[in-house]
């Protein structure tokens, strides 16, 4: 779909895009194809996506896989996606609100690959609810802000190390990216974007037993990023067993949270948890 196209089809049913749904549809055929290309779709893949817009994407990957779940909160363009894709038996469309859909469905993903443009507003929600679930999708191929990209590739120490790199990696490794100019989207966005490949980890390194205490840890830890985040955990935890968990992992008590590694936040949370019981 080119931009005339796209431009076309949102005038001809009076559709303006609503900023506040994140709704920035990317047109440039070479850049969907890389996207597919990323996510080394074979035929007997399912997938499922977010956001379809009016489907360029999902065309290509209707090409390229058995399946493909397709969730669009925007009637309009659900409205529209149906009268393109018609009974294609391969393609299942469901309106919906993704993250709340997301949260209740109860679905096995495991087997699928998550390929999409993700709404603006909503990715960083949807990636963390796809990270804490156990039955979350075996890769995940999204474009997103480029600064949401950089946090999700972040290492200990750099500015982007927070939040959203420590819910995301601790079920999922960032593999390969490449960037997208905002030239590519239409309405064109301030920034650019990026596609990233998140690729689940074939063993856990947060216990099951452990998953809310590792998300209270980190949410908490990184509220106040630059103070010791000894003190700051205190509001939730003693110190006794903070310096349990704090000397197990090798921690100073005056560490700050971005100075922390995965692997030292995870052994913390499963110690704290086990106290917890």
């Amino acid at each position: 779909m080119t931009l005339t196209e796209m431009r076309r089809v949102l005038a001809e049913r009076g559709i303006k895009l609503t900023r506040s749904l994140g709704q920035t549809f990317l047109f440039d055929g070479n850049q969907l194809r890389r996207i597919i290309a990323l996510a080394e779709l074979t035929a007997g893949d399912q997938c499922l996506e977010i956001g379809p817009g009016l489907g360029p994407l999902t065309e290509l990957m209707l090409a390229a896989a058995d399946k493909v779940v397709a969730i669009e909160k925007d009637h309009r363009l659900v409205e529209y996606l149906r009268e393109r894709f018609g009974d294609r038996p391969k393609l299942e469309l469901i309106e919906a609100d993704a993250l709340d859909y997301l949260r209740d469905c109860g679905c096995d993903w495991r087997s699928w690959k998550l390929v999409a443009n993700l709404p603006y507003s909503v990715a960083s929600p949807i990636l963390v609810e796809l990270a804490q679930q156990t039955l979350g999708p075996s890769t995940m191929v999204v474009t997103v802000q480029l600064e949401v990209a950089r946090r999700l590739m972040a290492q200990p120490g750099s500015a982007e190390y927070g939040t959203l790199t420590l819910l995301v990696q601790a079920s999922y490794e960032p593999k390969c990216w490449f960037r997208i100019p905002s030239t590519c989207f239409y309405p064109e966005p301030k920034v650019d974007s990026a596609c990233i490949r998140l690729d689940r980890r074939e063993s856990e390194l947060v216990p099951t037993a452990a998953v809310d205490c590792f998300g209270s840890l980190v949410r908490l830890a990184f509220e106040q990023r630059r103070k010791m985040m000894f003190k700051v955990l205190k509001a939730k935890w003693n110190a006794a067993q903070l310096q349990q968990a704090f000397a197990a992992v090798g921690l100073d008590s005056k560490v700050r949270p971005e100075e922390v590694r995965l692997s030292q936040f995870a052994e913390m949370a499963r110690i704290l948890a086990q106290q917890m019981k």
